[in-house]
Parts: structure tokens; C-alpha cells; sequence
């Protein structure tokens, strides 16, 4: 059975990593990379996509473990990967968050038994452990059992290792005042709701949940702590809204850059199209 983000695969980068606020974006989210990784750490990469972040950290020196539901999108990241040459520092498994592996197994473990491609030396092993992972772009919006993941991702980070999330937010202010002005009540609180299926695509339907991040830190609580929330896309606009950032391009730039001076402080992070949250695994047993 294809995975519902099969069908954007070959237009994502077209539509989103390739346009102007997708770069600011994604910029925001390197600059935090860069702050909690190193090169030569061992990186999880939960829901790669078509493998910007992969190969990100890969050029920088990690060494990533590339997860996602997608064959579709994992082609996409490792032609990507080897046309800039860092193929060799990326695993790809094909793997749906959903399904992760039963509670006395690993990611890596099951990355083993369902492997995109044969494995390097090194991956693949019950004993492996990563320095940290990434989950990027509402990756967790789309997991059911954030909690078990948690769990999991326990068992995969080293103690005092880091995991990065970037989460679609309940409470977006530009989502909220564009529907509203078109009259559209139901849609403008659609985050609020429990659970809602998404279009992907052309006819494809992905099930979305918006957890604000007090809800996001207290699933990760017994294994993680969060040192750090900020937000993303609260001057920006919704990627749905990008052509207005083609259109003006100085007045958007303007608002970037005084996203990138508030973005740390509250209330922001709780009122943009997404936030990102840092967690460091618990050192204790």
C-alpha cells in the first residue's frame, strides 16, 4: 500500500524546500541543528522526507540514520544524497512511525528487517545508540502514540543526547485571521480538534493532531526534558500562503528578520504555524 506522502514526493522541494519561506524556515531549524550537533555525531532523522535535513547533517559530518513511511520520498533523498556525495553517511529505512517496533526491540533494530538499502557497517545493530534525532516539520503531528515513541526513542538516544522536534502548533494566529476573513469558521479552529484527516496531495488523507507543547513535553516527560521552545512562522505566513512572500518579498524579509530576534521569547512559541522544542535525554537509568 503507497504511503499518503508518496503522491507529493516529486513536488515537495518544488512547492516548499526550493521556495523563499521554505529556506527561511529551514534555516531557522539548521541554526538549531548546529547549536546541539557535532560532526561525527550518529543522527536519527524521523520522517526525512525527500532528505533536506539528511543531507544537511551529513555534509556537516554526521553520521544519519534516515527514516520514513515514504518509498517515494526516500528515492527523492538518496538521489539527492549521492548527487552531492554524502550517500555514503546515510542509511535509509523505510519505516512508518506508526508501526514502530514492540517495546523489547529498536529503531535500528527494525531498520535491520526493514532496510531501504543494505545497511553500512554499524547500522542495523540492537547495541547501536545515536548521539540525537530529529523529527522535523510536523513529522509527530502525524504520530498517533507519541508516547510509545518516546519510549522508543529512549532505548535509540544516548543518555544526554538531544532530540529536536518541530510541530505544527494548535494555535496559529495567521491560520486563525485567514479563514476568519473568508468565513471560514470550521477551518479557522480546525487545530483545536482531536484528531482531523488532512488532504495530501491529490486525494491521499494523512491523520493530523496539534499538540500545543505543554501537551508535547509532558508525552516526553519520563524520558525527556525540553531546554528550549521557539517558535517558527509566527510573522511568516503558512506555507499554503507563500505566494504572498514571492509577491512581496521586502516586506516578508522584513518580518523574518524580526522573527529571528522574538522567536525565543514567549508568547511566540505557542503562536506560530510551528514550533520547535529541544529535548535532552534523561542521564538517569
Amino acid at each position: 500500500m503507497n504511503a499518503p506522502f508518496d503522491t507529493v514526493a516529486d513536488v515537495y522541494d518544488a512547492q516548499f524546500t526550493e521556495r523563499r519561506l521554505g529556506r527561511w524556515l529551514r534555516a531557522a531549524v539548521w541554526e538549531c541543528l548546529t547549536d546541539w550537533f557535532r560532526p561525527g555525531d550518529r543522527v536519527l532523522d524521523l520522517g526525512c522526507g525527500t532528505g533536506e535535513d539528511a543531507v544537511w547533517l551529513a555534509r556537516r559530518g554526521s553520521i544519519v540514520t534516515a527514516v520514513d513511511a515514504s518509498s517515494a520520498m526516500l528515492d527523492a533523498a538518496r538521489r539527492k544524497a549521492e548527487a552531492v556525495g554524502v550517500a555514503d553517511r546515510i542509511e535509509f529505512v523505510l519505516m512508518d512511525l506508526n508501526r514502530v517496533p514492540g517495546t523489547d526491540a529498536r529503531i535500528s533494530d527494525g531498520g535491520a528487517r526493514l532496510q531501504y538499502r543494505t545497511p553500512k557497517p554499524g547500522f542495523g545493530h540492537p547495541t547501536a545508540m545515536f548521539d540525537g534525532a530529529l523529527a522535523d516539520f510536523g513529522v509527530l503531528n502525524c504520530v498517533r502514540d507519541r508516547r510509545r515513541l518516546a519510549e522508543v526513542l529512549a532505548r535509540e538516544i544516548r543518555p544526554g543526547g538531544t532530540f529536536i522536534a518541530v510541530v505544527m502548533g494548535p494555535f496559529c494566529l495567521w491560520e486563525i485571521a485567514w479563514h476568519l476573513l473568508r468565513g471560514r469558521w470550521r477551518t479557522a479552529f480546525r487545530r483545536f480538534r482531536n484528531g482531523t484527516p488532512a488532504r495530501i496531495g491529490e486525494g491521499a488523507v494523512a491523520w493530523v493532531e496539534y499538540p500545543s507543547p505543554r501537551r508535547l513535553g509532558t508525552e516526553f516527560a519520563p524520558y525527556f526534558r525540553p531546554v528550549r521552545t521557539m517558535g517558527l512562522g509566527v510573522f511568516l505566513p503558512p506555507t499554503y500562503l507563500d505566494s504572498w512572500v514571492e509577491r512581496w518579498p521586502r516586506f516578508f524579509a522584513y518580518l523574518e528578520r524580526w522573527e529571528r530576534r522574538l522567536r525565543r521569547f514567549p508568547p511566540w512559541a505557542w503562536l506560530g504555524d510551528h514550533y520547535l522544542m529541544v529535548f535532552r535525554r534523561w542521564e538517569r537509568p
